[in-house]
């Protein structure tokens, strides 16, 4: 990008070189790089780790990856565990990207799909179905999606007053997510034990049982909608700088911050369809890749891959953590996420933005 300087008496050009958030920086580079590793690193020992008592090495995994191997290693590799590792990929990237979005669209670092009611609203519907009968019919993944749709139409619209701000946003989002938590748990307490127990147990996040018919439309929405968000992130660093200086500077304001919202809430739509509402993946994959590169903003790309490292970790650590029976996800994200949340809001305090 050419940056034009006007001086007294002359103009001056800058270069700037265009990078995955603006500006190329060697540490995001870096930070970026080293994210990838990993993630590819855990994402093959939740492959040659995952449940049951056949264990490959990674030396192993990657050859049986491409097909070749041993019989056993392939077919475990491939039917059995592969399906689900790709599950916990790209859940994880699309709740890094969306709680990215939200929280650089807010200026808030709490802001996150499971805190502004997106995923709470997938709950809901997904209670609804299945208290109503309907949920065999339709799916806990088109009520999962319908729902986290619903709900964040519902927070833009109850948000409107002559265009919307980061900071109505969060707050409306606060009073749908209780909302929905409430109406939830009112269906619990009034329906079956059976029926309760489905429900608890799509609530709670979960990989179990999850494979290719969960993993195709998450790859397709990640495909659709992650180059939309990266398209729009200049215009998103625009909006950082205020209302008024972006409409200024020709941003369409209420269009952009409508159309970031709409991807980042399918996003996590999505993904709470693929694996229930998986919770603090979303809150603290961005701040984490923030913290590492020391950007402004939490990177969208990189944000994506600790996303997915948290989820497939966190997976791993279900799958082993228990001899007889492996553990939901959701519990593990949970153990792991509130330190992580009450650590923020102490931060957030501190700083005087806690509200």
């Amino acid at each position: 990008m050419v940056v034009l300087h006007r001086s007294p008496g002359r103009f001056a050009f800058r270069v700037k070189p265009i990078g995955l958030s603006g500006v190329l920086r060697p540490r995001l580079v870096v930070v970026w790089l080293a994210l990838a590793c990993v993630t590819f690193l855990v994402f093959c020992l939740t492959i040659g780790l995952g449940s049951g008592d056949y264990d490959i090495t990674v030396d192993r995994v990657i050859p049986a990856l491409w097909g070749s191997g041993e019989f056993a290693d392939v077919f475990i590799v491939k039917e059995l565990r592969l399906p689900r590792a790709m599950v916990a990929l790209f859940v994880g990237a699309a709740f890094g990207v969306s709680g990215a979005v939200f929280q650089a669209l807010t200026r808030n670092p709490l802001a996150s799909p499971d805190m502004l009611g997106i995923t709470q609203g997938a709950g809901t519907a997904v209670a609804v179905g299945i208290v109503l009968g309907i949920g065999s019919g339709l799916g806990t993944q088109g009520l999962g999606l319908v729902g986290a749709l619903a709900a964040a139409f519902a927070i833009y619209l109850l948000a409107w007053n002559r265009g919307t701000t980061g900071y109505r946003i969060v707050l409306v989002g606060i009073g749908v997510s209780w909302m929905c938590v409430s109406a939830t748990t009112y269906l619990v307490s009034r329906t079956g034990t059976v029926q309760a127990q489905l429900i608890l147990g799509w609530l709670v996040g979960n990989l179990n049982q999850r494979g290719w018919q969960q993993a195709v439309p998450l790859a397709v929405a990640l495909a659709a909608l992650l180059p939309l968000v990266l398209l729009l992130g200049r215009h998103q660093r625009v909006l950082g700088l205020g209302d008024e200086v972006a409409a200024g500077l020709g941003t369409s304001v209420q269009r952009v911050r409508l159309a970031l919202l709409v991807a980042a809430a399918a996003l996590a739509a999505f993904a709470t369809a693929a694996a229930g509402p998986i919770l603090f993946v979303a809150l603290a994959a961005p701040q984490i890749t923030r913290r590492l590169a020391r950007t402004p903003a939490p990177p969208v790309t990189a944000s994506a891959l600790t996303g997915a490292t948290l989820v497939l970790v966190s997976d791993l650590i279900s799958q082993r953590i228990m001899e007889d029976s492996v553990m939901p996800v959701g519990v593990v994200t949970g153990v792991l996420g509130a330190p992580f949340l009450l650590w923020q809001l102490a931060r957030a305090n501190k700083a005087g933005s806690g509200g």
